[in-house]
């Protein structure tokens, strides 16, 4: 029995020290290790995972909070590129799969880490493979989540499938967009939107949806992410889809107006109806002025997309006194224009030709051989009062 738990400590202290070596990079001591123990080499570690990002196998389980900080992983899916090479050298399965379901590519989620993620490949990893849990991701959906542009060449160079879709149903597009904003910093990624316009330049197809009928437009809106809008709107977004809750992208940006000024949400309607977004259904306007009462450029573009929209006493209560007085010359505007009068000929001569473009105003505005100044009216830019 003795003997036993001797050799049991023996395995367990040895586990340890090759663990160590690898996370502090120290070369002289793993080749010790390899070379003179008989270590498994696909042997599998506990390793801290604070950000909970590769331990989706716990998902589903009720888990004090200090065993989510922690997951299971083998040598290969910890190690940096110098000892990735070394490991396969000695016989570690490269595409073998930790018990939280990852392969080694799938590990790879540092713009340090594309050097790795090319040795992996060289030595047979294979770039669609999928997680093997809830997620079902694959390497082109971890390098599209956390904006990894020299990944997502370095995969769909070698047969990564750029609209693969995981258990959600989300492709690497889908899946980049949503990412694009960090909620913490409040700030858009410049490597997400360089993602998406690289998968967009591969092939994926924009419209694809996910399980709840959201595609990627969904997603941009819901971030206010005018870049990506744009991007994507450009791309042939279908600005009209509707999820399976019956809202198309205009409602998401309503829903997030309050909440990401730094999205310009006045320019991510603007987008939207110059591509033919469907209106808001007018007898809800007063939802309208709920969410964007702030912000009057909002209100300016989106009134000015109807032919001729009636105020209702809806309205009025919608708009907080401070936010009247402080924008009172607009407000007073938008009630003289909305109401039994009808609308100046020039803006219904402007709502003609947008109904003869409907989804090609973006671009069909702009081949018209008129005055910037008469572009401008066309696509809806704001001015600061309603005629």
């Amino acid at each position: 029995m003795d003997e036993s738990i001797s050799r049991s400590e023996a395995a367990k202290r040895l586990k340890a020290r090759f663990l160590q070596a690898l996370q502090r990079d120290d070369a002289q001591e793993v080749h010790e290790i390899l070379y003179t123990t008989s270590i498994d080499i696909d042997t599998v570690f506990e390793v801290e995972d604070r950000s909970r990002i590769l331990a989706s196998y716990k998902q589903g389980y009720w888990l004090p909070g200090y065993k989510l900080e922690s997951s299971w992983a083998m040598g290969l899916h910890v190690s940096n590129c110098d000892f990735v090479t070394l490991l396969l050298n000695h016989g570690a399965k490269v595409n073998s799969v930790s018990l939280s379901g990852h392969s080694p590519l799938h590990y790879c989620i540092t713009k340090e880490s594309v050097d790795c993620a090319k040795q992996l490949i060289l030595k047979g990893a294979k770039t669609d493979k999928r997680s093997e849990n809830n997620d079902e991701d694959t390497p082109l959906h971890t390098a599209a989540r956390f904006g990894l542009p020299e990944h997502i060449a370095l995969y769909t160079s070698h047969g990564a499938n750029v609209d693969a879709m995981n258990a959600r149903s989300e492709t690497p597009l889908i899946m980049a967009t949503f990412w694009a904003l960090s909620l913490r910093k409040q700030e858009y990624s410049s490597d997400h939107h360089l993602v998406c316009r690289m998968l967009l330049d591969y092939g994926a197809v924009v419209d694809l949806q996910e399980e709840d009928f959201k595609t990627a437009l969904h997603k941009a809106a819901w971030n206010c992410d005018r870049t990506l809008m744009q991007t994507l709107l450009e791309a042939g977004a279908d600005a009209r889809i509707m999820d399976m809750n019956g809202c198309a992208p205009i409602q998401y940006v309503l829903k997030v107006t309050q909440v990401r000024p730094m999205g310009e949400p006045d320019v991510c309607y603007q987008l939207l109806l110059n591509h033919g977004a469907a209106r808001i259904y007018p007898p809800q306007f007063h939802k309208v002025l709920y969410a964007c009462h702030q912000y009057p450029r909002a209100v300016e573009i989106l009134v000015n997309s109807y032919e001729h929209i009636k105020s209702t006493r809806k309205w009025r209560t919608a708009i907080p006194e401070f936010t009247y007085q402080q924008h009172r010359d607009f407000y007073d505007s938008l009630f003289a224009v909305c109401s039994n009068t009808p609308r100046t000929l020039m803006h219904l001569a402007r709502c003609a030709i947008r109904a003869q473009m409907c989804d090609r105003c973006h671009h069909g505005i702009k081949a018209l051989p008129v005055p910037l100044s008469m572009e401008r009216y066309l696509l809806l830019e704001p001015t600061g009062i309603i005629y």
